[in-house]
């Protein structure tokens, strides 16, 4: 029999493997949206959401008729495209973005004072109202400039406006992210969580309430200059606020010396600096979303469907790539982005539904699925159901698992 003292003294050995294993809680229980839209802060409004719908199905209704037409302009299965227009253009009119960022870096550019103090004041007041509509996002926030020496107070200033804006225009929204640009160190993650909890003080906001998002756009934010994994030290930085890590993709391509007719999601050097993050980010609870495609579906019907199958193959890439989310810059994007996105789920649906099954009920199926394979395919389908790829009438038909009994398999 161990005694006292001798199990005190093991207790005490492994108090550093039990340190590091509360700093892996696994996968955050939120649901995470499958992309985040960002938008110029100049042009930004209560009603971008609902008119990026608009526009997406105008565009929609302009090219495609019926599921044959979808799967022709996107390059997507025919077979699947039965099923995911109905629900395509239901997602585009009842909640068109899951997840947008007021953009006051790239996409807006350096403006007077003047003219940025009144427009973070102004997308505060916007992003308010945004929060009360029935299109609202999963996630809101928004990207300010970075905190390099020549953009730092800048930045700061605007995400202070905007946040005082918002809470005398009725409040923030719910899960409100802050996305830093440019990450190079850990410093910069450390002086971001302490700037947002200065301002939940400062505004009576419940403790961790405001969130950070790391963009990663610079070599050096995956590799350090001691050669190990620079992320990894930038998610833990966050000390338990970071939300996601995105892949600025023409950034850090350029940043590594790819020129620009080769940048791109599928390079080789993206690949890798994704890899990194999402093994960096794994078990953390942060998400890693892909980058996005320059390419946008607009002019002839060609170009369209041109730009349509590119970003179709390319969302398709990331998701078996473990990669669930990316950015979206246009309406036009949101199409192929559920289309993609509902394809993909629902191939994946049938056969995950049937090893669910097979695993509750114990059954001989011929596949000996472990308690965690068992978490990851309750978590697929959790995902295809949470973002209107198929009903939870179908999931239960299928797997005989309900809702309920999904969340306890994928540990939510």
């Amino acid at each position: 029999m161990f005694d006292a003292a001798f199990i005190s003294e093991i207790d005490t050995l492994l108090a550093p493997a039990d340190a590091q294993a509360a700093r892996f809680p696994g996968e955050a229980p939120s649901r995470q949206p499958v992309h985040t839209a960002y938008v110029p802060a100049d042009q930004f409004t209560a009603s971008t959401c609902a008119e990026w719908g608009s526009r997406a199905l105008t565009l929609l209704s302009t090219h495609v008729t019926d599921s044959a037409s979808l799967a022709s302009f996107s390059g997507l299965p025919a077979e699947l495209m039965v099923d995911v227009h109905p629900r395509l253009t239901a997602k585009l009119a009842s909640q068109p973005i899951e997840d947008v960022r007021v953009d006051f870096e790239d996409g807006y550019g350096l403006r007077p004072s003047e003219e940025e103090d009144a427009a973070a004041t102004a997308a505060g007041i916007a992003l308010a109202e945004l929060a009360r509509r029935p299109e609202a996002p999963l996630l809101t926030g928004t990207r300010i400039k970075g905190l390099q020496p020549s953009t730092r107070w800048r930045g700061l200033k605007t995400l202070e406006l905007l946040v005082s804006a918002a809470i005398s225009h009725g409040g923030l929204p719910e899960r409100f992210v802050v996305t830093l640009p440019k990450v190079a160190h850990e410093a910069e993650v450390r002086a971001g969580v302490r700037v947002l909890s200065y301002l939940e003080s400062a505004y009576g906001l419940a403790e961790g309430s405001l969130r950070l998002e790391l963009q990663i756009e610079v070599p050096q934010a995956v590799y350090g200059p001691d050669g190990t994994a620079a992320v990894a030290r930038l998610v833990h930085a966050a000390d338990g606020r970071c939300e996601g890590l995105h892949y600025g993709t023409y950034d850090f391509s350029a940043a590594a010396g790819v020129v620009a007719g080769y940048q791109s999601l599928e390079h080789p050097l993206a690949d890798h600096a994704k890899a990194v993050m999402q093994l960096a980010a794994a078990q953390t609870g942060v998400r890693v979303s892909d980058g996005s495609t320059n390419v946008i579906p607009v002019g002839s019907p060609e170009a369209v469907a041109q730009a349509w199958t590119l970003h179709a193959r390319l969302v398709t890439r990331a998701l078996e790539r473990a990669l669930y989310q990316g950015w979206d810059l246009h309406p036009g994007h949101l199409v192929t982005r559920y289309a993609a996105t509902y394809a993909f789920y629902r191939a994946q649906l049938a056969p995950s539904a049937a090893r669910l099954r097979a695993y509750t009920q114990k059954a001989d199926s011929g596949v000996m699925d472990e308690p965690a394979t068992a978490q990851a395919l309750a978590n697929a389908v959790l995902r295809a159901v949470e973002c209107g790829a198929c009903d939870d009438s179908e999931v239960l038909r299928a797997s005989g698992l309900d809702r309920a009994a999904l969340l306890v398999l994928a540990k939510r």
